[in-house]
């Protein structure tokens, strides 16, 4: 009986372990989303899905988006400007900043932005 409790004793110690030191790995952001070619921007100033990339990056994706929304709506409110054009715009600012090779969604068609 004692063997039994001892070996899932261990067992459990290992999964904690384990966990503990897997989970940091598929802590995801932004940039590394980027990197890694699971999130692209799109041209309305909000984050998506790039083609043949798995759903990995989904979460942060939406969460990054529902705070860019607020952002926007806050802005668009301020300058009496339509929301689209302020996603618009902020699009533009952030294309600038991306690094070659980012996946970015332009009028409906997905490319890898050149430089």
């Amino acid at each position: 009986m004692r063997t039994i409790q001892q070996i899932a004793l261990k067992i459990a110690v290992a999964v904690m372990m384990i966990a503990g030191t897997v989970s940091p790995a598929f802590a995801l952001d932004l940039e590394t989303a980027r990197s890694n070619g699971l999130a692209g921007e799109v041209d309305n100033g909000l984050l998506a899905i790039p083609p043949g990339a798995p759903a990995d990056a989904q979460e942060l994706i939406t969460s990054i988006n529902n705070s860019r929304r607020a952002e926007y709506a806050k802005v668009a409110a301020q300058n009496n400007l339509p929301l689209e054009a302020v996603g618009t715009m902020m699009s533009q600012k952030i294309y600038g900043r991306l690094p070659a090779g980012t996946w970015v969604q332009v009028q409906g068609k997905w490319i890898k932005k050149a430089r």
